[in-house]
């Protein structure tokens, strides 16, 4: 029966049975089933599911609650069962529900593995392999998973499935470029950099193709907003590849224009069996690195928190020149290279050995492939803000500040009257419904006043508790609507918000901004991981990352410190790392040392769940 079903959850999420569609019920019925196919074949308890499904406010019975929905989805995924046949399905064990459906039956599985194997293949140098597997995983991707269920455990998900598509499209980009179709890119590239505007590597990408396609000028404007918008929302630069491909670019590199081949009409020939890199220790057997049924885990740097995004898989190999590189310089030009190994395999003798794939953990979304750019100092000396903010705060400082005038200077003119406009104005900007709420609010003053003024008859007095009414009511859309526009602006709320703090708050606050400035670090320069022990793998640095623990990394002794878990649950976390192997997620810690929700929760903020560095490729 298990065989027989298949499950989308990366766009809309649907089932089937062969080739029969299935309801799958109610919007909780369906966030239940969610939470099992992110760990299908594992077992979830049912206070996780409650915890996921109902964050805010689960119900008083949540285990009577879960066990009717898990009842209406066995009559959905097994309709042939008889009621006093056991399920084979959905089954209940001692650690919670499990899910028993092979892993390939979840469409964000066989997505994870595509970019996986196309990540394999182009570090043994198969480009086109490569792009065919890549562009087989995104065809897959039918739209954000998820959407309609809210949540941290959700919200984390998302992140992660996201941020491995951001990957996809980059491997993907770097392989059509390295197969000479810049022509064919700059289109989409412009709308990737305006989904994602902070990422590097698609920046690189979109500057290449552009000098590639002969249009020099718009390759080095392109660098010239992508640094003027990180000075003005982080004040850092470009880094160290960025700026080398701008000067290149100043001084007409010849080295950046390679001389790609003509394809080759023969279809390629099967991978060497050095080519991809077999199973290491604590693998499943099909060499993917997920468990049985594994498909999720929680994104850190985003790969701890759950909502950040994930984090970069460590340091890679040195790229090696490409086949279509002109001059030595060709390679760094690029774009994001990855690890490329030695020689190619010979078709006639046998392969040599290659540079392996850097492994990932259970449960581990492989993570950028793009170049380990050096940490720039200045993002060292000044780096403000998380890179999830706001759309306020992703707007240059100048438009917040001009924001900030123009709407105080409205509500002070119009004497309150259009306090409920500025509002609004920024409920869109903001997309914040309780800004929306509170312009409703600002809005009904106004119309209430309003009403009373038309309908009060002109030849009586008013009384005096309309008076008081109306001095209240326009006195709260005038002063204390100017107060609430000023407050909008982040910057100023920020410094009104610091004066209240204690000193233990205030304290707690930069730990938490440094935790999220190294989370940001780990995001786009994976070798900051190496140069500032970040995780304290083990202490002898200088930078301080707010106290991270990466959970993979750390001696046992620090295991032993962990908060929020008793004696018995570190010694158990310890034993469980060394005899299973690294941690993905924080879910898949919980599930695997059985630990309570309230326990993890204290976890989430500090963990990180970096894939070990791989050992050095020593070369015979």
């Amino acid at each position: 029966m298990s065989e027989a079903l298949r499950f989308e959850i990366l766009g809309p999420q649907r089932a089937w049975y062969a080739d029969r569609p299935l309801d799958l019920g109610p919007g909780k019925q369906r966030a239940v089933l969610a939470v099992l196919l992110l760990a299908a074949g594992r077992p979830v308890p049912t206070g996780q599911i409650v915890d996921a499904v109902w964050p805010e406010e689960p119900p008083a019975n949540g285990p009577n609650v879960v066990q009717k929905y898990v009842a209406g989805l066995r009559r959905v995924l097994e309709p042939d069962r008889s009621p006093r046949t056991p399920a084979q399905v959905l089954t209940l064990t001692d650690a919670g529900y499990v899910l028993r459906i092979p892993p390939e039956a979840v469409d964000a599985v066989r997505f994870e593995r595509g970019v996986r194997r196309a990540r394999q293949w182009q570090a043994a140098g198969r480009t086109e392999d490569a792009l065919a597997e890549v562009i087989g995983a995104l065809e897959r991707w039918q739209g954000e998973p998820f959407t309609g269920f809210t949540g941290a455990y959700f919200d984390a998900a998302r992140h992660r499935l996201v941020e491995l598509r951001a990957v996809a499209l980059e491997t993907r980009t770097e392989l059509e470029l390295a197969s000479g179709r810049h022509g064919e890119l700059v289109g989409r590239l412009v709308e990737l950099v305006a989904e994602f505007p902070v990422r590097e590597r698609l920046r690189h990408q979109l500057m290449l193709a552009l000098h590639r396609g002969g249009r020099q000028a718009e390759a080095l404007a392109a660098y010239r907003d992508f640094a003027d918008l990180l000075r003005e929302e982080y004040g850092i630069e470009p880094g160290e590849a960025l700026q080398d491909l701008h000067r290149r670019i100043l001084r007409s590199d010849p080295t950046l224009i390679p001389q790609v081949p003509p394809a080759s009409s023969e279809p390629p020939a099967p991978p060497a069996p050095g080519a991809v890199p077999g199973p290491r220790a604590g693998d499943t057997p099909d060499g993917t690195g997920l468990p049985a049924g594994s498909t999720s885990a929680a994104p850190e740097a985003v790969a701890v928190r759950p909502a950040p995004a994930p984090t970069p898989s460590g340091p890679a190999p040195a790229p090696a020149p490409t086949p279509n590189a002109t001059g030595p310089a060709a390679a760094s030009a690029a774009t994001g290279p990855a690890p490329v190994p030695g020689p190619a395999p010979s078709a006639t003798g046998p392969a040599p050995a290659v540079a392996p794939v850097p492994p990932v953990a259970p449960g581990w979304a492989a993570g950028p492939v793009g170049p380990l750019t050096p940490v720039p100092h200045t993002l060292l000396v000044a780096m403000n803000q998380p890179a999830d903010a706001s759309a306020d705060r992703r707007a240059p400082g100048w438009v917040r500040l001009a924001a900030t005038l123009a709407g105080t200077a409205t509500v002070l003119v119009s004497f309150g009257s259009l306090t409920w406009a500025v509002v609004l104005g920024y409920a869109l900007w903001r997309r914040s419904w309780r800004l929306a709420l509170a312009g409703i609010g600002y809005f009904l003053l106004v119309f209430s006043v309003f009403v009373l003024a038309v309908t009060s008859p002109e030849t009586e007095e008013i009384s005096d508790g309309e008076a008081i009414y109306l001095i209240v009511a326009m006195g709260t859309c005038w002063l204390l609507g100017t107060a609430h526009v000023v407050l909008l602006n982040p910057t100023l709320w920020a410094a009104v918000g610091g004066l209240f703090w204690t000193g233990r708050q205030r304290t707690d606050e930069q730990r938490r901004l440094r935790r999220e400035q190294a989370r940001y670090l780990l995001h786009h320069y994976p070798a900051a991981r190496v140069d500032l022990r970040i995780g304290r793998p083990d202490l002898l640095r200088t930078y301080d990352d707010g106290g991270l623990v990466d959970v993979n990394a750390v001696p046992d002794p620090v295991l032993a410190t962990l908060p929020g878990l008793t004696v018995d649950q570190r010694r158990q976390v310890a034993v469980d790392r060394w005899l299973r192997g690294p941690y993905g997620s924080l879910e898949e810690l919980a599930g695997r040392c059985h630990l309570p929700p309230a326990a993890t929760e204290t976890l989430r903020d500090v963990l990180l769940f970096l894939p070990p560095e791989p050992p050095p490729v020593r070369h015979s």
